[in-house]
């Protein structure tokens, strides 16, 4: 489809260092409270040093918010709680500092990134470094049409790679991972659907801001015929990409693989995220180590996205806003548990 290789990361991206995480193991026994006393805390800072490739685990200095954003013409078949185009309202509140995921960012502080890949407004009409890797105005309507052609699929998945290698050349060592979209989670539903095989029913949940069992049924049936047009391509995850994802997930996948690549650890969020590393699992099977399920938002695609990853969310709040909420409220646990590894005094 493009010149795109995606079998390269099945043999760049391995796994955190287990080297290191038995030597973390080791550390956690001579410390002072005694093992499984901090719960999950102890696994956590284990995963980290994992990942850092340090024991003691180094404290989490410059986490990142980072959000895709994006528009889905399958919004116009009033399957979302938010209005067809909304993404925009969506992208300015965020860069206002007015959204619950930039509110959170700024009391946690997480430096707040918002990357729009196919916002449906003009340009103009937001900052250029946000619209930077724009690539289109909106995606196809998936139970109809392609989302995006193989150009603009291509285009979106290594704009998500560009973002992977800047963030880790910039410092960043950890990322709280987002979306901010109207009709992204009839996508992910579908990309869920298709990967795990199952119908349409079991995985439409009721979307960020909440629906009624009429939209519902609209977005169960938007889903079911996507599905359809999902299911000859499974075998080539670009192609699946384009014909159901969007460009803000594929890009967002772009930038999962790209992140296990350059071993930069992520947190995922909700049920958009989930679908983009299902996909991501699909192309490299040892990505996932490098990633954290932030939160259980009690939509049912990203539940069994989980389940098939074997990721176990952090928390299980229900937060279904979006926009990184979920996996921010899990950031003060991961820095809780490297700071914890890290300061507590050994035994003598």
């Amino acid at each position: 489809m493009s010149g795109l290789n995606l079998d390269d990361f099945a043999t760049l991206i391995e796994r955190p260092d287990s080297g290191v995480r038995r030597d973390a193991e080791e550390r956690r026994e001579r410390l002072g409270p005694p093992s499984g006393a901090l719960g999950r805390l102890d696994e956590l800072a284990e995963w980290l040093a994992a990942a850092q490739g340090a024991v003691p685990v180094k404290p989490i200095e410059r986490p990142r918010m980072l959000v895709f954003a994006g528009d889905h013409g399958v919004a116009a078949l009033e399957v979302s709680g938010g209005p067809k185009g909304g993404a925009r309202e969506l992208v300015r509140a965020a860069l206002d500092g007015e959204s619950a995921g930039a509110i959170l960012a700024r009391r946690f502080g997480a430096g707040l990134r918002v990357v729009d890949m196919a916002v449906d407004c003009d340009p103009g009409e937001l900052p250029a470094d946000v619209t930077r890797y724009r690539v289109r105005r909106g995606s196809g309507r998936i139970d109809i049409e392609d989302a995006l052609t193989a150009e603009e699929t291509e285009r979106a998945f290594r704009a998500g790679m560009a973002v992977a290698d800047e963030e880790a050349d910039s410092g960043t060592d950890l990322v709280v991972l987002g979306d901010l979209s109207v009709g992204g989670t009839t996508a992910a539903g579908t990309l869920i659907g298709a990967l795990c095989g199952t119908d349409a029913s079991v995985v439409t949940g009721r979307g960020g801001f909440g629906i009624d069992d009429l939209a519902w049924m609209r977005k169960c049936a938007a889903i079911r015929d996507a599905l359809r047009r999902a299911r000859p391509v499974l075998g080539d995850q670009l192609e699946l990409l384009a014909a159901v994802g969007g460009a803000d997930l594929t890009a967002m996948t772009g930038f999962l693989l790209q992140s296990a690549v350059r071993r930069t650890p992520v947190i995922l969020d909700g049920v958009v995220s989930a679908a983009c590393a299902l996909v991501a699992q699909r192309v490299a099977f040892r990505a996932p180590d490098w990633w954290l399920a932030g939160q259980a938002s009690g939509d049912p695609a990203q539940a069994k996205a989980l389940d098939r990853m074997a990721l176990n969310p952090l928390l299980d709040h229900g937060v279904t806003v979006g926009e990184g909420t979920g996996s921010l409220l899990a950031l003060p646990l991961v820095q809780a548990a490297a700071a914890l590894a890290a300061e507590l005094p050994e035994r003598s």
